[in-house]
C-alpha cells in the first residue's frame, strides 16, 4: 500500500446478545492524520477499533486500509500495516520475557535473526524500555507494561497505529512519556480515549461517538469547546479547557 488511508463506510455491528454497537459509522482518514475517537462507555469506540484490525467482521458496511478491504482473506496483509495496542497490556504480553514478547511479531514474519534483534532493540529504545529486555512482563509496573506493549507493535513497523485507552491507569510521569512516544510516531494514529486532555495534546481531529454513531467529526479544539455536544455525549471538557475552580477565570 502506498497511501495508508482508512475508509469506514456504513459500518454496522451488533453482538450475539443483540446489543447494537455500531449503526452506520462512516468516515475517512488521510495518511498521517492523528485522530481521537471519544465517547461515553458503550458508545462503540472499542468495537470500531476491532473492525480496523479485522478482529471483528462487519455485519454491514465496509472498512478499507489503503486500497485493501479488511476481510478474512486480507488479514495477514492488513496486520502487517495496522498495529493495535489494547486497553489492557496484559492482553498483549504473554511471553516469558520482554524480549520474546517484542520479538514475537517479527519472528512470525519470518525475518532473519539479526533483523529481529535489531527491530526489538529499536522498538524498546523508542519507548525508553531497552533496560527491561530481559525482565518477565508480570514483574513490570503499569507504565512499563504500557511501554512494552507499544514496543510489540512498533517492532512490526506499522503504518497505522490503533490504540484503545492508552493512558488508562498511568501515573502522570508515565502518561507524559506516553504522549512523547506517540508524538514521535510519524504515521497515521487512531486513539480511542476518555482522556480528552491527551486527545487535545495529540490529535488535531476528533470523532465523537454516541450510541454507535458518529455524533460529530471535526477539529478537536472546536468540538471540545461545544458544551452541548460534550454533555449530550456523556463527556466533559478537558481539564486544560475548564475554568479555574478558585478564581473562576476561563481557560
Amino acid at each position: 500500500m502506498t497511501h495508508h488511508t482508512i475508509d469506514v463506510d456504513g459500518l454496522t455491528f451488533a453482538y450475539p446478545d443483540g446489543t447494537a454497537a455500531l449503526a452506520g459509522v462512516s468516515f475517512h482518514v488521510s495518511h498521517g492524520e492523528s485522530i481521537a475517537v471519544v465517547g461515553a462507555n458503550g458508545a462503540g469506540k472499542s468495537t470500531l477499533l476491532m473492525h480496523l484490525t479485522g478482529l471483528l467482521t462487519p455485519q454491514a458496511g465496509a472498512v478499507r486500509i489503503g486500497d485493501i478491504p479488511v476481510m478474512r482473506e486480507t488479514l495477514p496483509e492488513i496486520r502487517r500495516s495496522v498495529g493495535m495496542v489494547f486497553q489492557d497490556p496484559d492482553d498483549q504480553l504473554f511471553m516469558p520475557s520482554v524480549y520474546e514478547d517484542v520479538a514475537f511479531g517479527p519472528m512470525n514474519l519470518g525475518l532473519p535473526e539479526e533483523d529481529i534483534i535489531s527491530r526489538v532493540d529499536d522498538a524498546l529504545a523508542r519507548v525508553d524500555a531497552l533496560k527491561l529486555k530481559g525482565r518477565p512482563p508480570h514483574r513490570l509496573s503499569g507504565g512499563e507494561k504500557r511501554a512494552v506493549s507499544i514496543a510489540t507493535v512498533l517492532a512490526m513497523c506499522p503504518k497505522v497505529l490503533v490504540m484503545d485507552e492508552p493512558s488508562s491507569n498511568l501515573d502522570p510521569k508515565a502518561r507524559r512519556r506516553l504522549i512523547e512516544i506517540l508524538e514521535s510516531f510519524e504515521h497515521t494514529k487512531i486513539i480511542a480515549t476518555h482522556d480528552l486532555d491527551l486527545a487535545l495534546d495529540l490529535c488535531e481531529r476528533t470523532i465523537v461517538m454516541r450510541g454507535g454513531m458518529v455524533a460529530a467529526d471535526g477539529p478537536t479544539q472546536k468540538l471540545f469547546r461545544d458544551g452541548v455536544l460534550l454533555d449530550e455525549s456523556g463527556l466533559e471538557r478537558p481539564l486544560s479547557m475548564q475554568g479555574c475552580p478558585v478564581c473562576g477565570a476561563s481557560a
